[in-house]
């Protein structure tokens, strides 16, 4: 009987044992031989072309839509030839921004790698360049964002419903306030 406790323990300790038990031990193997230990070649990449990688989310799901996105949409949405000029102002201003700023961003992220690597990283310069990098990547998000808050109000209700539906966030029951940002 006490064995067969002890096997149904077992059993049991095995089937509830936590995710992190069965990560395999070597996560990062591989990522060693990247340029930026702390970004992936598409990261790079995406950074450098200043584009959204998915930082604008909180403003695309709640019904303010993406420049970019608008401008590819522009025949389904039917924007006026001054809509189109409006949006893509907005996206030139957004573009010009997020470029810099994943520049500076990869850049800062190469010093940090390197000097990991150098082993020539203190305390407190480490705290200095992180800080620095989270202050670079909350603007950069903070630009993709408001691309999305200055384009909402280029767009007339019906443009907002095509929108969602166009980009697959659903009908009616979406979000249907129209509200004008100075």
């Amino acid at each position: 009987m006490k064995l067969r406790t002890l096997a149904l323990a077992a059993v049991l300790f095995t089937l509830a044992a936590p995710a992190w038990a069965q990560t395999p031990a070597q996560p990062y193997a591989g990522q060693q031989g990247r340029e930026v230990k702390a970004l992936s070649a598409e990261d790079i990449a995406g950074l450098l072309r200043g584009e959204g990688m998915g930082l604008a989310k909180a403003a695309e799901l709640n019904g303010y839509p993406g420049p970019a996105h608008v401008l590819s949409l522009a025949a389904e949405l039917n924007l006026t030839e001054a809509q189109r000029r409006q949006v893509q102002a907005v996206f030139d201003r957004m573009h010009t921004n997020t470029v810099a700023l994943g520049a500076e961003i990869v850049d800062r992220e190469r010093v940090l790698d390197r000097q990991f690597a150098e082993g020539e990283l203190a305390a407190d310069r480490l705290a200095e360049a992180t800080t620095k990098i989270a202050e670079l990547q909350g603007r950069l998000r903070a630009a993709h964002l408001t691309a999305h808050l200055e384009t909402r109000p280029l767009l007339v209700p019906d443009q907002l419903a095509a929108y969602r539906r166009l980009r697959g966030y659903g009908g009616a029951d979406a979000p249907h306030r129209h509200h004008h940002h100075g």
